[in-house]
């Protein structure tokens, strides 16, 4: 009995060996020993996408809504320096499932999002007035729109 579970403990040892030498780091010679990363890309800042499918004809309705609202209040981030930058596009849906306006925030980083919330409700507060006004123009929005969803996604460069 002492003999198998000897020969169960060396063989679970040398698979162990053998996984951690095949998920090892190789030696000096590649970049990412040097402390650079191997992938063929540089990170940079990271974005928010969101994708607004508005009702036939109302576009630009909800374009004057946001002129008022939503740009504002990026502007305000901006100057903070909370956000990097934002941009709005706006185009054909390819199909009556598809979003015609997309909207773009960038963020410097992933640690960005840390603290979000604290730095932005202020600002928001501040722009578009109290939760309920927020929540009026919310529903408002309800009539005009819809969020398809949303991606957050890190920007690269090619290498």
């Amino acid at each position: 009995m002492k003999t198998r579970i000897l020969a169960i403990i060396a063989l679970t040892c040398g698979l162990s060996g053998f996984c951690l030498a095949q998920s090892s780091p190789t030696t000096a010679t590649t970049p990412a020993s040097s402390g650079g990363s191997s992938a063929p890309y540089n990170e940079g800042p990271v974005w928010t996408l969101t994708m607004i499918k508005t009702k036939t004809g109302l576009a630009d309705e909800y374009i004057k809504q946001i002129t008022g609202t939503v740009k504002p209040v990026y502007d305000a981030e901006k100057k903070e320096k909370i956000i990097l930058d934002y941009k709005i596009l706006n185009g054909e849906a390819s199909d009556p499932h598809d979003f015609n306006i997309l909207i773009l925030v960038e963020y410097p980083n992933w640690a960005a999002f840390d603290t979000l919330r604290n730095k932005m409700d202020p600002v928001v507060a501040k722009v578009m007035g109290s939760e309920e006004q927020r929540k009026e123009l919310a529903v408002k929005r309800l009539d005009v729109r819809e969020i398809l969803g949303t991606k957050t996604m890190r920007e690269i460069t090619l290498k």
